[in-house]
């Protein structure tokens, strides 16, 4: 057991922390006592708990084992930032500018103006007929947007953007009257392919897979269409989009089963890290995607010209 006694004249007290077995597996900082009395921090996960020391793997510095009676302080710390998680939004958005290779797509920096007119019987995408406006546009602002307007009214479109939430592009937009397009908030979500895989478990007997490339389309019919996804695999980011099951059908597990597929899919091409836009007010799946271990990476936001 520690030694929670008062400390000799320039001793530090030892003891008082919030640590004990239950932080096994979880990331901690551990402030300790060196032989010669000065203190050191340790910062990684603990790996075992004992009687009389607990180990911890510091990161990228191998274990360590520190005796419980030169413990001064420590207590849990927040998982460590995942690569996936600390790359940009624009990075990230990325991997999504190939999810419909029939758009037509005009370069402006790092901006991308995109338009795809739907084809019959689709519904119009804002992704594909909105521009990318995130990353350095290497033009004035000013100029950069009347290039956006000329884009879209050449071909007959809103002139639409697809900003960061809370960004200053988003804060330049509106200053000129943009205002939202309805219903188009979305969050980026990522996982770890291998976790939001076990999570989501094997898919069912009965779908069809048809792959082309690096596209995926994975469907449920019994009679009908009762759920259909889509994957597309960029470098190692599998990107999951148009996962839809028929409404007399929901809640049946029918929808997982089909992201279950679509990841395996995605896993088999080398993918690490999967990918998703849901709509801030679609909660059902936003609490699905939670279950398989997805978190918001960067939120959308969708503006249209006035007039």
């Amino acid at each position: 057991m520690a030694d929670t006694s008062e400390p000799r004249a320039g001793e530090t007290a030892t003891g008082r922390h919030a640590l004990g077995p239950h932080v096994v597996g979880q990331r901690v900082v551990v402030r300790h006592l060196l032989p010669d009395g000065r203190a050191s921090d340790v910062l990684g996960v603990c790996t075992s708990w004992d009687a009389d020391s607990l180990s911890v793997d510091r990161e990228g510095h191998g274990p360590v084992t520190i005796p419980l009676a030169d413990v001064v302080t420590g207590k849990p710390v927040p998982p460590r930032a995942s690569v996936r998680a600390r790359v940009r939004a624009r990075t990230a958005e990325d991997h999504g500018l190939g999810l419909w290779p029939d758009t037509e797509r005009v370069d402006l920096g790092e901006w991308v103006l995109r338009a795809r007119p739907p084809a019959p019987g689709d519904r119009p995408r804002k992704r594909a007929n909105s521009a990318l406006a995130m990353g350095d546009a290497d033009m004035p602002l000013t100029h950069a947007t009347n290039e956006v307007r000329r884009f879209y009214e050449a071909r007959g479109q809103v002139p639409t953007v697809q900003v960061e939430q809370r960004s200053s592009y988003e804060r330049w937009f509106r200053s000129l009257g943009w205002t939202p397009v309805p219903g188009g908030d979305s969050h980026f979500q990522v996982a770890p392919t291998s976790r939001a895989l076990r999570a989501a478990g094997r898919g069912l007997d009965g779908t069809a897979l048809t792959e082309t490339g690096s596209r995926c389309v994975v469907e449920l019919v019994d009679g009908e269409l009762l759920a259909r996804g889509e994957a597309y695999v960029d470098g190692d980011w599998v990107g999951l989009h148009s996962v839809e099951v028929a409404p007399g059908r929901r809640r049946e597990g029918l929808g997982t089963a089909v992201v279950a597929d679509l990841l395996d899919w995605g896993a088999s091409l080398g993918a690490t890290t999967a990918w998703l836009h849901v709509e801030v007010d679609n909660t059902a799946a936003i609490a699905t995607y939670g279950r398989l271990g997805f978190v918001t990476h960067h939120s959308n936001r969708y503006l249209a010209a006035p007039g």
